[in-house]
């Protein structure tokens, strides 16, 4: 079934705590990429063996302003000053993509628009520790829809086709597959960091086939080790926040008329 067939209305309403990733700050926040209902539960049949897309990681971004933001940004994240927040987002032009709720609201300000995407009112302080993740997460990239401006995480890049037939020769769903955020990935036979490894990932997408959530939480995909599928077959676990979705959410950045970075817009997780 082919990448492009798949639209998810989907709430953006779930959050959890995220474990550790690339960043200090990563680790305090969530990602809210819906999960497809066939990756909720493991199959019942043993996945077959399947080609491995590639993807080649983003270049690390150089421009030491934007870098200055993000930790003033981060410091914002930290503090849960809502005041401060006028002082981070673009006055004029912010966006609000993937808004499946049909959250955005253009007689509201750009302030109020993102604490809104980012649902920075819930109680749990889940919305400002995904800020913090965002502000700190090590990887940005040019969103190819809109000059000038960045967004992050940054997606890999890889060959749609191949991926669109990978996705229709296992009849999977799209939001099953995510690749490792880095090379090496190791692979456990059971989800704990000492069992034995049962294979190593490289930079590819993988099969998810579930999670093994104990708490419960509604984003198992950042919070518990995720049960995956290698392209020979084996079946294995990652640890949490290992991988990640073309379809994650992304915070992004642009400068406005003074030529200051501050935050653009936001795209929502889904497809």
């Amino acid at each position: 079934m082919s990448v492009v067939k798949f639209v998810v209305i989907a709430s953006a309403c779930a959050v959890a705590l995220l474990l550790a990733s690339g960043s200090p700050c990563a680790a305090q926040a969530v990602d809210r990429t819906p999960t497809s209902a066939a990756a909720k539960k493991s199959p019942t049949s043993a996945p077959k063996p399947y080609k491995p897309v590639a993807v080649t990681p983003p270049s690390a971004p150089d421009d030491p302003g934007l870098a200055t933001f993000r930790r003033d940004l981060a410091g914002v994240a930290q503090r849960r000053v809502y005041g401060e927040l006028a002082a981070v987002v673009i006055a004029q032009g912010f966006f609000w993509d993937r808004d499946f709720d049909g959250g955005f609201d253009p007689k509201k300000t750009a302030t109020e628009n993102l604490a809104a995407a980012l649902r920075l009112e819930s109680r749990d302080g889940s919305g400002w520790r995904l800020l913090a993740a965002l502000a700190g997460e090590a990887s940005i990239w040019p969103i190819p829809s809109r000059l000038g401006v960045v967004c992050t995480p940054a997606n890999a890049t890889y060959d749609d086709v191949e991926l669109d037939n990978v996705i229709d020769t296992t009849r999977t769903d799209a939001l099953e597959w995510s690749y490792p955020r880095a090379d090496r990935t190791p692979v456990r036979a059971t989800p704990r960091v000492d069992a034995p490894l049962v294979d190593t990932l490289g930079l590819h997408f993988v099969r998810v086939l579930g999670f093994e959530a104990k708490d419960g939480g509604p984003d198992p995909q950042r919070t518990a080790w995720a049960r995956i599928a290698t392209p020979s077959g084996k079946i294995g676990f990652v640890a949490p926040a290992s991988l990640l979705s073309p379809y994650a959410e992304r915070l992004c950045f642009g400068k406005d008329a003074l030529g200051r970075w501050r935050i653009a817009g936001y795209v929502g997780g889904g497809d």
